[in-house]
């Protein structure tokens, strides 16, 4: 019965042991199948249920409930990876890894550039996607990990290169050519949420310019995603925003005007490097195949993928 999954849920139990989801719940209920809990939702552990299912086994008596068990600490706990980032390249990165190596489960976590390095400092996830632009040295990434993960030493691996842009409504009506096309009167403009990395490309261009972030009308309009920054333009909602080649792919209705190519990049712990989840990680970004797949798409640079660009 050993295999590599990390709980079963009480209606795959049942369908294990071939009984109903009831009694089930009434072997758990009487403390003869241990379980534990994930939020609301009452989990098994393979050991215990291969456990159950041998003749020697005698249930325990009065097994008192386990805490609470966040699923993000099974996955790291049993050398799997959660991958803060929102590209969907980071979707096909997943796949190729599992397939790679089946006992390895990854969780993704869809949360901008900066959240994601801090989730990796907090230890709730260990490889973040960045895509951080500064200002002062023209540099992707490597200035903010040096920033927000001190007395740690990591490394940055390319994922991809990304053009960044306008989406603009088709034939460009508004004329929008340059960053200083935003600050031009009765343009309505569409933002990315504080964290991205979009956002903080607006602003470091905003601060080297010493721009009023509020003269841009629409500073103040929020979207969660470059789809939905996208898509914002499409319905007029907005006359301009800001994202990726790839989404203006993805969404009827736009044109895009290139901006400024960016780096995109997979930050981790450099302890973590020759762990076998993270060499894993490693030969797959350097595979043929996933390098393949990902140039399909389309919008995306793979010339450096898998290649360490920064230490620090």
């Amino acid at each position: 019965m050993s295999d590599n999954t990390l709980s079963y849920s009480p209606e795959e139990v049942s369908k294990i042991l071939k009984i109903s989801k009831g009694t089930v719940y009434d072997l758990i209920k009487r403390g003869e199948l241990p379980s534990y809990r994930i939020g609301k939702k009452l989990r098994v552990a393979p050991a215990d249920l291969e456990a159950y299912t041998r003749p020697s086994y005698a249930a325990p008596k009065h097994q008192p409930e386990a805490p609470a068990v966040s699923m993000e600490k099974l996955i790291l706990d049993n050398h799997g990876l959660i991958i803060c980032g929102q590209d969907i390249v980071l979707d096909v990165l997943s796949r190729h890894i599992e397939k790679r190596n089946p006992s390895i489960r990854s969780l993704r976590s869809y949360v901008g550039s900066l959240d994601g390095l801090l989730s990796l400092y907090r230890g709730t996830a260990n490889l973040a996607a960045a895509h951080l632009w500064d200002g002062e040295t023209d540099e992707f990434n490597i200035p903010y990990v040096r920033r927000l993960l001190p007395g740690h030493r990591c490394v940055i691996v390319n994922l991809v290169f990304r053009n960044q842009g306008f989406y603009v409504a088709p034939g460009n009506p508004k004329n929008m050519r340059s960053w200083e096309s935003l600050l031009e009167p009765g343009i309505h403009f569409a933002n990315r949420e504080k964290g991205s990395g979009t956002r903080i490309m607006l602003d470091e261009w905003l601060r080297s310019m010493n721009a009023d972030a509020h003269s841009i009308q629409g500073y103040g309009h929020e979207e969660m995603s470059h789809i939905a920054v996208a898509s914002a333009v499409a319905r007029g909602i907005a006359d301009v925003g800001i994202g990726t080649e790839k989404a203006a792919q993805q969404v009827s209705g736009v044109d895009f005007i290139p901006l400024k190519k960016e780096r995109y990049d997979l930050v981790f712990y450099k302890e973590d490097m020759d762990k076998p989840h993270f060499q894993a990680l490693l030969a797959t970004l350097r595979s043929p195949e996933f390098q393949h797949e990902v140039s399909g798409l389309g919008g995306y640079d793979t010339s450096r993928c898998g290649e360490i660009v920064g230490e620090v």
